[in-house]
């Protein structure tokens, strides 16, 4: 169960992103977002966050600014992705962040998500 953590949803994807923004608020989660974009989901950073779940490729660019933001204030996250070259991911975050491949499933995700997060 994910009650009352806070969830930060970075896809550009408008149903995916719908799918799992239901699949966490159905788990007990706050989400907030989902934001399509670097721009858009940079600023929501700020607020207080217990993980997050970010696509990689977005509209207009990479979600790395996020991660490195998320990173660098010890917001544990997952990325969720489409893409083939998992080892850039894994260079770059280490095998700490979890990578999901997409379509993963929603229970695969909230998985990922209740493996980062204490006592979820």
């Amino acid at each position: 169960m994910l009650d009352d953590f806070i969830i930060l949803l970075v896809e550009d994807e408008a149903m995916l992103a719908l799918d799992l923004s239901m699949s966490l608020e159905d788990e007990g989660a706050q989400v907030t977002g989902p934001f399509a974009s670097v721009d858009t989901a940079l600023p929501a950073c700020a607020a207080r966050l217990d993980a997050a779940i970010l696509d990689v490729d977005l509209c207009g660019g990479k979600s790395f600014p996020i991660a490195d933001r998320l990173s660098a204030d010890g917001v544990p996250f997952v990325f969720h992705t489409g893409r083939s070259d998992l080892d850039v991911l894994r260079d770059r975050y280490g095998d700490n962040v979890p990578i999901l491949v997409k379509p993963a499933r929603a229970a695969e995700v909230i998985h990922a998500l209740e493996t980062i997060l204490p006592a979820a």
